[in-house]
């Protein structure tokens, strides 16, 4: 038997970062800091855009990003070429507490918390009523909402899949002086290669084959209101220029066509990717990236909000069914919060559509009831437990007020879910549930 005294690894106690303050201790900027009062996140590397930028020629364009959480600092390596090293480990993305010491390139940097005392609170700003959420990530989002929306400078929206980075940018959209003009959104990452250039600025009859009549882009649609680039980081390499050449000069050529059209559009553009990390790869251009990054939204997972889950839920339901509460998904509020939301904003908004049409709620295979039938077995002189009862009244009312509903509108099922503010396929759903629609 191995009588080795072993040593047992303690975690190291959660503690939120107030403020964070970056130190240069060794390398050729020794002795620079920063220690920004109102920055959630910072950027680090060579290029002049970084909130630190270094003159260390062995730390990348764009090295690393470092953003304060409730747990700690969160590191995460941008593709660097040398990497992000802590106590000899290397780092691609983690969570670390105030105090550690990062080497990048030749340079050694400290991470401290320089308090509390200085942090700003967010100020509550009018809203779109669309930025559902009571979390500080989410005001602090509304809050540059409200202040980008006001000037004409191209912003960069980042955030997961399904974080809703197009809800953020119709926003911006319709709080600013552009809004009487048309929102005009490109999927970047479903346009085929081929057709992109005829997308985005059109293109002339007979410009190539299948061109029968000239047919205007997302440029010329959108005159003086909004483009949204939407997955920007999946535009082509090759097609980059293109785009670049139309924000410096802010016009544009249909394809096959040789007048100039002025462009009047104020560029969005929205990326699940870091385009940092892109440019270090070689993978998207740099001088791209400066022109759609004059200003930058992050908008944080689901799952570091967890607060926002009960208003998102009450928001849903009310899209879905024209009532403003949480209903049957009530008792399940604790199980949704603590769900890791990979699909976030959006996939919380299919599993609160299929729990109202399915009767249950399902996470990840586990299915609970959360609208359970009238209790079985009961009897004239029993009572039934107030969640079924409440469950079969529901039922009853659901069942009349269709009936009444579909009958008044003469079976148009548009003119329905106009008259009952709901979603029509929702609506369609329900009367097929209660027989009332083949």
């Amino acid at each position: 038997m191995d009588d080795t005294p072993r040593t047992r690894l303690q975690p190291r106690p959660v503690r939120m970062v107030h403020r964070l303050r970056v130190a240069v201790e060794a390398g050729p900027d020794a002795g620079a800091q920063l220690a920004p009062e109102d920055a959630a996140s910072l950027a680090i590397g060579t290029a002049e855009d970084n909130a630190l930028v270094l003159t260390d020629p062995a730390v990348s364009r764009y090295h690393l990003e470092l953003r304060r959480t409730s747990a700690g600092v969160q590191v995460t390596d941008l593709g660097s070429r040398n990497g992000t090293w802590a106590g000899g480990i290397r780092l691609e993305r983690a969570i670390v507490p105030a105090g550690t010491r990062l080497k990048i390139g030749d340079t050694t940097l400290a991470l401290e918390d320089a308090g509390s005392s200085v942090a700003k609170p967010i100020d509550d700003v009018p809203r779109s009523p669309e930025l559902v959420g009571d979390s500080e990530g989410i005001r602090e989002v509304a809050r540059l909402v409200h202040r980008l929306a006001r000037v004409d400078s191209s912003v960069l929206i980042q955030g997961e899949t399904g974080v809703g980075k197009e809800v953020v940018a119709r926003a911006i959209h319709e709080a600013s002086p552009r809004r009487a003009a048309e929102l005009v959104v490109v999927d970047c990452g479903s346009m085929p290669a081929t057709l992109i250039a005829s997308i985005l600025f059109g293109h002339e009859k007979g410009a190539f084959t299948g061109a029968d009549q000239r047919r205007a882009g997302a440029f010329e649609r959108a005159q003086g209101g909004t483009v949204l680039l939407d997955e920007i980081g999946e535009l082509p390499l090759e097609v980059q220029p293109a785009l670049l050449g139309v924000l410096e000069r802010r016009a544009f050529t249909r394809v096959g066509g040789g007048q100039s059209i002025s462009a009047d559009v104020r560029i969005l553009a929205a990326t699940h990717r870091d385009l940092r990390a892109e440019v270090n790869a070689g993978k998207f251009r740099a001088d791209l990236y400066y022109r759609l990054a004059v200003a930058k939204i992050l908008i944080p997972p689901l799952r570091e909000r967890p607060e926002d889950i009960a208003p998102l839920v009450a928001h849903f339901v009310e899209r879905l069914t024209g009532v403003a509460e949480l209903g049957p998904l009530a008792p399940a509020l604790e199980a949704l919060k603590a769900h890791p939301w990979s699909g976030n904003v959006r996939e919380l908004r299919n599993v609160v559509e299929a729990a109202l049409v399915m009767g249950e709620l399902d996470l990840g295979g586990q299915r609970t009831p959360v609208a359970p039938s009238a209790a079985p077995g009961a009897t004239e002189t029993s009572i039934a437990a107030y969640r079924d009862a409440r469950a079969a009244a529901l039922a009853a009312f659901e069942a009349g007020y269709l009936k009444d509903l579909i009958e008044r509108t003469d079976g148009n099922a548009s003119e329905a879910a106009r008259l009952a503010k709901m979603d029509r396929p929702y609506l369609l759903t329900l009367l097929r549930k209660h027989g009332l629609r083949g």
